[in-house]
Parts: structure tokens; sequence; C-alpha cells
């Protein structure tokens, strides 16, 4: 693997106060720009770099609920993102493939987190993604993140005993190469992550990651203030979701595990057509106008432990593979792999050691806080494999208020997924 090496003469100059920094954020993302918001709380040097220009579209399902809420609750924003154009959520629908629902209402409700010490509204938004995301990094720049957008990253910097020490890139692909130099660097770059590839982490498992498409729409009928999703045949494991936009336009979209879809030989293209072709979607989608292609984009979930820290760098959202493995939701792990990261970066600069041994105290908290959430979350993608039990506890849910609050809460990262790591829970739920 090459290596950049910095010259004397950049060193030199990178040595000096007033180009050195204590973060080089990689990754304009929900990761990366509040890690530069905790980054400045804690009185760190954080330059953020993007390869986009921003705003720009993410592909996602948009939602924002539990660890987003407390987190954006902790960093004084939820006023402001309440007001973004977007959704309102008050409820959730669960559908069982024999089209049997359970509904939530979330209204009036909270729910305690434990990371922040926050409780928050057990509701949420969907926000599109290149509004959310560009009003999340201006927010960063604002409370004084350095920000260059535009910027690619092309290599690591490493220093003679091979520490990652900074970022080489090219600003608006046909500027000269540059060198950033910093005490750690933080890949918030997504799936395919320059950071993860540089460092040798990068690593595509189909066995540990879902394959979705997501389609705007306008024209839907029934569209609320609800979260729908639905557990589908055309791709179990995995769903079909219709969310809320602004202005009657709704998110859409399908995805079930890889090595699933590879195995069963399915197009997901075809399978969201076939979804939207039958009852009870059809009468839905008549007069429905899609406004885009379908789009698709891996998502690299959290059902097995990937390393996630190295000397002089880190993984964080993404990039260190923490989808929820069941929703398939990303942005509250992302912004807790902020927060931890940040603070674990802050005591090892204060020490003066940012080897790989000081910064492993990020990866061991943040496993900490979501490991066993993930392991369930994993479990419960292997009910979706089983149609029978996915009936099962989704008509359960349907019938019993408790059941559902609680299969419903914990799909909107809302309640702790730990409860089912116990055996008494599914005793619970068979004899509720």
């Amino acid at each position: 693997m090459a290596r950049a090496q910095v010259d004397p003469y950049l060193e030199t100059l990178m040595n000096s106060p007033s180009s050195e920094y204590d973060l080089a954020i990689v990754g304009g993302g929900p990761a990366g720009a509040t890690a530069a918001m905790y980054a400045v709380r804690q009185g760190l040097r954080a330059i953020v770099v993007d390869r986009a220009t921003f705003p720009r579209d993410k592909i996602c399902g948009d939602a924002l609920s539990g660890k987003s809420m407390s987190v954006l609750d902790e960093l004084g924003l939820m006023q402001d993102v309440a007001g973004l154009k977007g959704a309102e959520i008050r409820h959730i629908i669960l559908a069982s493939p024999k089209a049997v629902g359970a509904r939530v209402d979330m209204r009036n409700r909270s729910h305690y987190d434990p990371l922040t010490d926050r409780h928050v509204p057990m509701g949420g938004y969907v926000i599109r993604r290149e509004v959310f995301d560009n009003y999340l990094l201006q927010e960063a720049r604002r409370r004084g993140a350095q920000v260059r957008e535009g910027f690619a990253v092309k290599d690591l910097l490493r220093d003679a005993t091979g520490s990652v020490v900074g970022i080489e890139g090219q600003q608006d692909r046909s500027g000269p190469m540059e060198q950033i130099r910093a005490r750690v660097v933080l890949g918030c770059d997504g799936f395919n992550s320059v950071v993860a590839r540089r460092t040798g982490l990068y690593q595509h498992d189909p066995q540990h990651s879902l394959v979705a498409l997501r389609c705007y729409y306008e024209g839907v009928e029934g569209l609320t203030d609800e979260l729908e999703l639905h557990f589908a045949d055309e791709v179990r494991p995995g769903y079909f979701w219709i969310f809320p936009l602004e202005d009657g336009k709704a998110n859409i979209g399908i995805g079930m595990v890889h090595a699933a879809m590879k195995r069963k030989n399915i197009d997901l293209r075809v399978a969201l057509q076939q979804v939207l072709s039958r009852s009870p979607f059809a009468e839905r989608f008549l007069n429905a106008r899609p406004l885009e292609k379908p789009v698709g984009w891996n998502l690299p979930v959290g059902s097995k432990r990937r390393p996630a820290h190295g000397a002089g760098f880190l993984l964080l959202g993404d990039a260190a593979g923490l989808i929820d493995p069941f929703s398939g939701e990303g942005i509250g792990n992302a912004f807790y792999s902020a927060r931890i990261a940040v603070g674990a970066c802050a005591e090892a600069i204060a020490e003066n050691d940012t080897s790989a041994a000081s910064l492993r105290r990020y990866e061991d908290r943040l496993w900490e806080a979501l490991g066993d959430e993930l392991k369930v979350s994993h479990q419960m993608q292997w009910i979706g494999r089983m149609r029978p039990v996915l009936n099962f506890v989704i008509n359960k849910a349907a019938h019993n208020e408790a059941v559902a609050n609680h299969v419903c809460g914990m799909l909107a990262n809302a309640v702790p997924k730990k409860d089912m790591t116990s055996p008494l829970y599914y005793l619970k739920l068979l004899f509720s």
C-alpha cells in the first residue's frame, strides 16, 4: 500500500499553529458535521473536508428518530431541525407479509437516551438529506469548524512509524495536491470510505450488508404522519417503506440483505415494481408519479464488530459499518459514533498519545453503547427471514398495545433493544 510522506518543507509549515489541526474529518455528512460540532465544544481545532459541494443529495430513507433526536437536542439543534422542510412523524406502522398492521401513536411520548442523559420525544422527522446534511455542515462552519467543500482526499499522510498524521487531497479535481496535517483523522466518508481503504480496514461482506433502492414520488395516496414499514415477501429479509415528505411528496424504497438478494437472484428494481403493482399498494400508487429513477446504495450493517481504529485514525458512521441490521437506520448510530469519537480524541490528544492502543478506547466505548442492540437487531433480521414468525410477531403487536409499543419503538430507535437479549422477553411476547 502506497504511503504519502510529508516532505520536510511542508512538514515545517504544517507544524505551525496556523496549519495543524487536532482533527481532520473526512466527510461532511451527519457523522462528520456532528463530530466537528462536538470538537468545537471540546476546544479542538477541526477541519471538515468533503469531495462534494453542498447541498448535495444522499441516498437514504431520510428518517430521523430515537438517538438522532437526543444528539440533536444535546447540540441545541432541535428547534432549527423542526423548521427544516420535511414532515413530522407522529406514528409508525409495521405491516406483516399477510398485510396485518400494527400502529403506534408516538405523540406525547418520550424516551430516555443514556448516552446523552436526555429525555426526548419519541417521534421524529423525515427530511431529505440534501436539506438536512447541508444544514448540519453549515452549522458546523458557523460554530467555528473549518470546512472545505469540493476537496477530494486521495491518500493519508503517515510518519516514519506508519501512524496516520494527516490527509492529502485535491481541491476541485484540478488544483495541486495539498496536505493537511492533524493529530487524528476521522473517516466519516461512508461505506466506500477512502480512510478505511487506505488503512486496510475496508471489506465488503454481503452477509453483513444491505442493498436498498430509493425513489422520490408525488401523488401517493394515504400519506399522513406515519412511517410505514411493510415486510413484503418480495424482499425477505428486508422491507418496503413509505415515508412522507413535504408538499405531498414521499420517500419510498425497498431493501434486503445483500447475500440473500444474490442467493435468490433478486433484482431490486423488479421487486419494487412488483410490490407497487399489487394490493394494497397498487391503488395508492395509481395516480402517483416518480420524481426520479430508483437509485441504490450499499449499507454496511453492524451485525459484526468491524475494526474502527488505528494509529492516528478512527472510522465513524457508515465507514465503521454501524447501520442497524434490522431497520437499516444509520444516522442515529453515526451521531453516537461522532460524540464518542470526539470524546476519545480529546482525551488522547490531552495525553499526547494518539497510538492505536490509546484510540482503542473509542471502539470499546462505541460497542459498549451499541453492541447489545446491534446484536439484537441482527437476531431480529433473522426473524425477518421466517414468514410465520414475522406474521406472528406483527399479529401480536396488532392486537396488543404493549407489544406494539415495544416493537415499533425499537424500530424507531426509541426504546432499548437490550430487553430482547433475554429469553423472558419472548415468553412474555408468546403469552401476552
